[in-house]
């Protein structure tokens, strides 16, 4: 048998995935996506009744957005591992009993299996696309007018984000899927505040968190985070969507776990895509060291009171 050759920057001796390939979502219908996500500054293409969501400049697809007649909903998410890593995931997933059938939105191909949420999840064999050092600041985008530093608002141009850094998601146990993500994903905690909120990051390197649940009384999606150049570029972001008529949004603010500056613009189904800069990198040479903070130590260091619709799950059950 021939032995693979380590895929470079992979950790060795560890199995876990590397990034959040894609993830895949469906709404009532499309306009309403493509004239937000378009003011936020993605490249949308348009593929019949679904979208692909682009970073300018790269062709990696970030998210698909499926229409189908029925309120948002988080389908699943995709996730890429090494090559090398395919058969000793396929081992753990069957010992650990989580295999599922592949999402009715996606396709046979890789891994499948389903948080205990009941959220699928695909592990395909890809490219590594979550940050393999920490984000630096982007060129100054403004022009000159010697001696200020500031552009003229006529002048300003949009904001568009060069990557995902993370997803957010509802759970309802916080403690459960962080256990899940570690047994069966090989991610590892970055922070937590209790059983109110918890962020994970690859050991294969990545930013302070690939992935983050908050508690909620149901699974779903509670934002997409987007990267930045600049604490600038996030103000910038804000007044784009703004002026593009998506006026609901929190921040402009400061986290505390993960450190970014961050905005978060309120799409159409009640969920949220955040600009994001300057936050940590957990790197791969050296382990995080996590820990459990006090409630008042974990959402934001400043910002704006948060709106109280910022912490409605929409894709919970309505009462019965």
């Amino acid at each position: 048998m021939t032995q693979q050759t380590p895929s470079p920057g992979r950790r060795p001796g560890v199995l876990a995935v590397h990034s959040v390939d894609q993830i895949v979502i469906s709404v009532p219908e499309l306009e309403p996506a493509v004239a937000f996500f378009t003011a936020f500054g993605l490249d949308v293409r348009r593929h019949g009744q679904e979208l692909t969501l682009h970073t300018h400049g790269n062709p990696h697809a970030w998210m698909r957005v499926v229409a189908n007649g029925q309120p948002k909903r988080l389908q699943y998410l995709r996730l890429g591992i090494y090559p090398e890593d395919e058969s000793a995931f396929r081992e753990r997933i069957a010992q650990g009993g989580t295999a599922c059938a592949p999402s009715p939105l996606g396709s046979s191909e890789g891994l499948w299996l389903q948080s205990p949420d009941g959220t699928p999840l695909q592990l395909v064999v890809a490219d590594k696309v979550s940050p393999s050092a920490p984000t630096t600041a982007g060129p100054d985008r403004g022009l000159a007018r010697d001696p200020a530093a500031a552009p003229t608002r006529s002048q300003a141009t949009n904001v568009r984000p060069r990557g995902l850094s993370h997803v957010l998601v509802f759970t309802p146990d916080v403690s459960r899927l962080v256990d899940f993500c570690n047994a069966q994903l090989g991610l590892r905690l970055s922070d937590r505040s209790g059983d109110l909120v918890a962020f994970m990051h690859t050991p294969h390197g990545s930013d302070h968190h690939l992935l983050a649940c908050v508690k909620s009384d149901a699974p779903g999606l509670h934002h997409t985070s987007w990267d930045v150049g600049s604490l600038d570029e996030v103000g910038e972001a804000s007044e784009q969507m703004r002026k593009a008529g998506f006026a609901d949004g929190w921040g402009v603010g400061r986290h505390v776990l993960g450190s970014n500056y961050f905005y978060y613009a309120r799409d159409p189904w009640g969920s949220f895509a955040e600009f994001s800069a300057g936050i940590d990198f957990a790197p791969p040479t050296q382990d995080w060291v996590p820990a459990d903070h006090a409630p008042e130590d974990s959402f934001y260091l400043w910002g704006p009171a948060v709106p109280e619709w910022f912490v409605i799950n929409t894709e919970a059950a309505p009462p019965g």
